[in-house]
C-alpha cells in the first residue's frame, strides 16, 4: 500500500517528484521525492510531473537523479 499519492486532486497515482515553489525568486523546483511529506511542497505523479507549468515569467528547476536519466547507478 502507498502511504503518500500525487497531491493533484483526484489523482491517486504513487508520487516520483517532488515540488517547491519559491515565491520570491519566482522559481519552481522539482527534484525525486523527498523523504518525508511536506506541508510546504508537493508529490507528483510522474505524469504531473511532466505536464508541470508555472506562471508566465516564473522560472523551472528540474533536478534528475542520474539513474533516472538513462545512465548506470
Amino acid at each position: 500500500m502507498v502511504d503518500r499519492m500525487c497531491s493533484k486532486v483526484g489523482c491517486s497515482r504513487e508520487p516520483v517528484s517532488t515540488l517547491t515553489y519559491d515565491y520570491r525568486d519566482s522559481m519552481a523546483v522539482l527534484g525525486p521525492l523527498s523523504l518525508e511529506k511536506s506541508p510546504h511542497s508537493y508529490d507528483l505523479c510522474s505524469i504531473h510531473a511532466e505536464r508541470l507549468s508555472v506562471p508566465k515569467g516564473w522560472q523551472v528547476v528540474k533536478h534528475s537523479v542520474l539513474g533516472d536519466v538513462g545512465y548506470p547507478s
